[in-house]
């Protein structure tokens, strides 16, 4: 099993502690537990110290796991196992079903992990090229002359990292009505799902739709709680048995203290996701203020999810033009060539907006030195 270097996992380890803007960050604003105090009413602190630290809850307490249902509509105990974060569902799901020879469709850009883990397991993957004049939007056609008799599955992440956009409701049926005819298995990284900008609802899971639909998810974008290092899988039952023999092998269980807090984070959804619409919202029309003003970049903006993908009109290599950025401002972005598409930057919705305006009036200013505009950047 050979596997790639995790292209932006390996950017972000390297230059994400040595910054003064921040503003590719996917996850919303991290919450202490101080603050998730304020949501509820038990004794948290309390209630930790008194705890057993013993394994806990093998594949998750049946607490969690209600938690966890509320934010779908379709399913029951049987259909949840936990893991620790999203990136791990994702890797249970993958071994446990892929095998040498299967083939795989996804699409690109991406994270990475939904076609390079696959083909480190011997499959045979498909890429969906995603077109920024399209809106980073695929159409079913691009679908329907991918799939192949041995297609085992359909690896999607929406709202997709780095573009942010997601797929709409029409497209998901007719993506789960192809995945029908040809018997295949859909998996759909669903971590940005729960900021939608323009509605308070929760935006369609594909595992409400398909039987053979597996959905993964996880405490760290949406929620803030990413130091938690909690995620889980929704499937079939059949899945979630086969993953939960396969778990044995990898992570036993996620503890008692972060299944404890999971319960309370989730419990308090509503108010967790309202403060991550609500900050999310607020630096999306900063950034729509900024482009209006900056004539070298430009953006598809999404309605949900927490990133987006600038892409700057200048012919420098991405990965140059961070370094350049990051060592001569503090500006730091994870280039379009840890996702391999250039002339690109992924933008996170996600800091406090001071850090978001200061950040961008300070990268105008870095960019005047290509096109010598005398340019007032307002925010």
């Amino acid at each position: 099993m050979k596997l790639n270097e995790f292209k932006v996992e390996t950017w972000m380890t390297d230059h994400e502690n040595d910054c003064q803007y921040n503003l590719t960050e996917t996850c919303v604003s991290s919450l202490s537990l101080l603050e998730l105090q304020q949501f509820v009413q038990e004794d948290i602190a309390k209630q930790m110290m008194s705890m057993k630290m013993d394994y806990g809850p093998i594949v998750g307490s049946t607490r969690l796991k209600k938690a966890i249902l509320s934010l779908y509509e379709q399913g029951g105990l049987e259909n949840i196992t936990i893991t620790h974060g999203a990136i791990n569902a994702n890797e249970l799901v993958l071994m446990s079903l892929l095998e040498k020879g299967d083939h795989v469709i996804t699409l690109f850009p991406t994270y990475q992990q939904m076609y390079d883990f696959p083909l480190s397991l011997g499959c045979e993957v498909s890429l969906i090229p995603l077109k920024e004049e399209n809106d980073w939007l695929p159409t079913i056609e691009d679908f329907e002359s991918c799939i192949q008799e041995h297609t085992k599955m359909i690896c999607l992440n929406s709202p997709n990292n780095p573009t942010g956009t997601t797929i709409p409701l029409s497209l998901m049926k007719d993506i789960i009505k192809l995945a029908q005819k040809y018997d295949c298995y859909i998996l759909c990284d669903e971590i940005y799902r729960g900021v939608d900008t323009e509605s308070l609802e929760l935006y369609p899971s594909f595992s409400d739709y398909y039987d053979k639909a597996i959905v993964t998810q996880s405490l760290s974008k949406v929620f803030s709680f990413a130091g938690l290092r909690l995620g889980w899988i929704k499937g079939p039952q059949e899945v979630i048995d086969l993953v939960n023999y396969r778990r044995d092998y990898h992570i036993i269980s996620s503890g008692p203290l972060d299944d404890y807090l999971a319960c309370l984070v989730l419990e308090n959804k509503d108010v967790i996701l309202k403060r991550s619409r609500d900050i999310c919202q607020t630096n999306k029309l900063i950034l729509k203020k900024w482009l209006d003003q900056e004539p070298l970049v430009s953006c598809v903006i999404p309605r949900h999810g927490t990133v987006c993908f600038l892409h700057y009109h200048l012919d420098i290599p991405s990965a140059e033009f961070c370094e350049k950025l990051q060592k001569e401002t503090g500006v730091f972005f994870v280039p379009g060539s840890a996702f391999d598409i250039e002339y690109h930057l992924r933008f996170g919705f996600t800091q406090d907006e001071k850090i978001i305006k200061e950040g961008l009036i300070t990268f105008s200013k870095w960019l005047r030195q290509f096109d010598h505009q005398s340019i007032d950047i307002q925010l």
